[in-house]
């Protein structure tokens, strides 16, 4: 059998451990809520002495406002129900700065149930939390890098799909999308070469972008040199007042097209429709009726606007 020596010395080898480790050791009596130990790593984390860690009530206001409330609440509830857990927040330093702790807890019961003890270590993960945040924020950037046209810079076609989709949803007003066809394209190409073809996708995109006038009107690329155009808030004779405005704006432009016969500037075919969402139509059969007028546009002669009216 071990004597007393013996014990104060396994007790001087297992303390040496802790505080040789990264991860902050620590110890609270229930009935009192003081803390009973904290390893010195604290210090030089958070600049706080371990003397200075008397309560529960320091651990709390040395968390960040925005945390607090719900790690505490959290922490109290899991203690109380005697259930292990585990807690991310920031903790303030001394110098008015913070640091991610992510606290591992162990509930120490009594013969009873009751919490008798509660014991843990704090771990520093402020570089996972700011590779998260990172990572975070390459998603979103990448997820409005996936509704941006590459060229343009515009609403490509999945973006359009999903606000249409949302619009057709909500149901809360009549629905006007207008497609654009770029006149004799090709032929456009043919003569210029496509960068001074992409050149002209820019700007004519940049045109429609500053024609429109609702917070949820959106322009996209619909593919090659078709745009369209979404207005949830327009009635009938709003859409077209936009699609004679956007054919004025790309009017003024007079992007040279030595190959159009039609005044030998870019021009564009407009299809218009307008629809109240209800009853089965689908969002897909109504822009299969406005490219029907589109394609209208350009056999009546284009550089001209057909418009319909949707029954649902």
């Amino acid at each position: 059998m071990s004597d007393v020596s013996d014990l104060s010395k396994d007790d001087a080898v297992y303390r040496t451990l802790l505080e040789s480790t990264k991860a902050i050791p620590w110890k609270i009596d229930w009935d009192t809520k003081k803390f009973a130990y904290i390893g010195p790593q604290i210090e030089a984390l958070l600049g706080w002495s371990p003397e200075s860690w008397m309560t529960v009530e320091d651990w709390a206001t040395r968390m960040h406002p925005e945390d607090r409330e719900y790690v505490v609440n959290f922490c109290v509830a899991q203690s109380q129900a005697g259930i292990d857990h585990e807690a991310d927040y920031r903790a303030l330093t001394k110098d008015n700065g913070y640091v991610w702790l992510r606290d591992v807890v162990h509930v120490v019961r009594k013969d009873n149930g009751e919490p008798e003890a509660l014991i843990g270590f704090m771990f520093d993960i402020s570089e996972r939390k700011k590779t998260e945040e990172k990572l975070l924020a390459l998603q979103k950037e990448l997820e409005a890098l996936s509704f941006k046209d590459g060229l343009t810079n515009i609403a490509n076609r999945r973006r359009f799909d999903v606000s249409l989709e949302v619009e057709w949803e909500s149901a809360r007003s009549n629905g006007q999308p207008l497609l654009f066809d770029i006149d004799f394209f090709k032929q456009y190409n043919d003569l210029y070469g496509h960068v001074r073809g992409d050149k002209a996708l820019i700007e004519i995109a940049q045109t429609l972008s500053l024609a429109l006038d609702g917070p949820r009107d959106v322009v996209a690329r619909f593919g090659g040199e078709e745009f369209v155009v979404l207005l949830p808030q327009a009635d009938a004779s709003v859409a077209l007042k936009v699609a004679e405005r956007c054919q004025r704006l790309i009017q003024k432009q007079a992007i040279t097209h030595a190959q159009s016969p039609l005044d030998q500037r870019v021009t564009v075919s407009i299809g218009v429709g307008t629809v109240t969402p209800g009853g089965h139509m689908q969002p897909s059969s109504f822009i299969e009726a406005v490219d029907q007028q589109l394609y209208a546009a350009k056999k009546n002669g284009r550089n001209r606007i057909e418009t319909v009216q949707v029954a649902a």
